[in-house]
């Protein structure tokens, strides 16, 4: 049995393209800013100095994991979570799809007056 799915699949000559992505699901602490990784860990967070947690996953628009490494020096609009000691634990790239839904909180301060649905992924302001 497959446990992953390839981007396409060639059978008997004939390219049958892989099934479209489902909505990603964002947890309701996961703020949006733009993330450049510099030399792993170190970053930059909407312009301030960050570092990855040990251990950080950074998934990409496909929802694969990526290595940090890769996507050094570019400047990527993401989700991202922080661990309780104030590190980047989880990040997801944002597809263009992902980029439009708005609005997304930026701050814990933001989040903490927002109301999220969890199932429709939207925030809502008051």
């Amino acid at each position: 049995m497959l446990r992953c799915v390839p981007p396409a699949l060639v059978l008997a000559g004939a390219l049958i393209a892989a099934p479209a992505q489902a909505q990603r699901n964002f947890p309701a602490q996961a703020l949006r800013g733009e993330l450049v990784i510099e030399q792993p860990p170190a970053a930059q967070l909407d312009g301030r100095p960050a570092r990855l947690a040990p251990g950080a996953r950074i998934r990409g628009e496909d929802n694969l994991l990526q290595m940090s490494g890769a996507l050094a020096g570019r400047k990527l609009v993401v989700h991202y979570t922080r661990d309780e000691h104030g590190l980047i634990k989880d990040v997801w790239v944002l597809t263009p799809a992902e980029r439009a839904r708005q609005p997304w909180p930026r701050t814990p301060e933001q989040a903490a007056t927002w109301r999220f649905d969890p199932i429709g992924q939207t925030w809502s302001k008051p």
